[in-house]
């Protein structure tokens, strides 16, 4: 084996798995604080929080497409990335209609939590018959050709690419690449900026304190002069506008489907019990904790077997872990020895 067998093993495991388990871990970690941060404050599990992901990256397409039908576009970036904060404001708006319009009358009867859970997933039955009335049931791609006066006009997806070419002069036998697409790098971007800006809203503004001071004891808070509405409509802002950066950057690295976010709720939930219920910053580590495992389950590992090892020992088939199919399982195998070790997660959230 060659040192540049082994340079080719590292850079292969980079780009196909710690890119890939970062990127399913951003997503995730945005859509597991609102998820934590609506069950911290209106104790409930609100499962129409997907839908909202898949509502947001429909409003994003059609921005997209209305911008590309002006002519709008400031490249390099996306115009998907340029649609995105209205699409935030359409599905803030989507989430205080609800909350307006549904939880509120349940909180003002002082329902049990049961009742928000079905309700919620009520909504979410609600939410997908829209989006598909809406949107339609196929799917859609945020690049897509244009035809305009007979002219095709096209987007493509762009792509920021390390291809190391010192360590090829180098190392003879070095060719491995690391690509970053604009959707996965605005990602990383948005997902950092968004999560340093909301530790430093909880713990830095007075409204961000009312909100941990909700989270905590909600009578406690209102006696002490808080505006528990004020907190609760803020939840909802700050919620939907995650819910829809999520979705969004999913759907413009992947495609748009109607069921988008679907297959990411139960992992989204896994990760928020997992941190901690009503920890935004445990349902971050719970949220890249769950995506490592997920990619490094079902990862195979054959490329980087076969690069350290010599020829004759190649392996032909998968060297997964665990199946592709049994992905979703991964997860909450790792949730329930974490409830087990510790039932109130790893940063210590409410006890289930």
């Amino acid at each position: 084996m060659e040192f540049a067998d082994t340079l080719n093993a590292l850079v292969y495991l980079l780009n196909k798995g710690v890119l890939n388990a970062a990127k399913i871990g951003s997503i995730y970690a945005l859509g597991a604080v609102g998820i934590t941060l609506i069950f911290g404050i209106l104790r409930f599990a609100h499962f129409a929080h997907g839908d909202m992901m898949t509502f947001g990256a429909l409003s994003a397409f059609f921005g997209t497409l209305w911008l590309r039908q002006q002519g709008i576009n400031i490249e390099p970036i996306p115009t998907g990335l340029l649609a995105l904060p209205v699409a935030a404001l359409v599905t803030v708006g989507l989430a205080l209609l609800i909350d307006r319009s549904v939880y509120a009358h349940f909180r003002a009867q002082k329902s049990p939590p049961v009742v928000f859970v079905m309700t919620s997933i009520g909504v979410t039955f609600i939410l997908q018959g829209v989006i598909r009335l809406i949107g339609g049931t196929g799917d859609r791609q945020f690049f897509f050709t244009l035809v305009e006066n007979g002219e095709r006009l096209r987007e493509d997806k762009a792509r920021l690419l390390f291809d190391f070419e010192w360590l090829s002069e180098h190392f003879d036998g070095f060719a491995q690449k690391i690509v970053i697409t604009a959707p996965q790098l605005a990602l990383f971007v948005f997902t950092a900026v968004a999560l340093f800006g909301l530790h430093r809203f909880l713990t830095r503004t007075r409204l961000g304190k009312g909100m941990r001071a909700v989270s905590d004891n909600e009578d406690l808070a209102r006696i002490s002069g808080i505006d528990v509405g004020k907190v609760v409509l803020f939840t909802w802002i700050i919620g939907g506008t995650l819910a829809a950066i999520a979705g969004t950057l999913l759907a413009m690295d992947t495609q748009y489907k109607p069921i988008l976010a679907f297959n990411l709720l139960l992992p989204m939930f896994a990760a928020a019990i997992m941190g901690g219920v009503g920890k935004p910053f445990g349902a971050v580590a719970g949220a890249f904790i769950v995506g490592l495992a997920e990619t490094f389950a079902v990862f195979d590992w054959r490329v980087v077997y076969n690069f350290l090892v010599p020829d004759e020992m190649h392996a032909a088939t998968a060297l997964a872990l665990v199946p592709a199919e049994y992905k979703l399982a991964v997860p909450f195998v790792i949730l329930v020895l974490v409830l087990i070790w510790r039932p109130t997660g790893i940063f210590r959230g409410q006890v289930l």
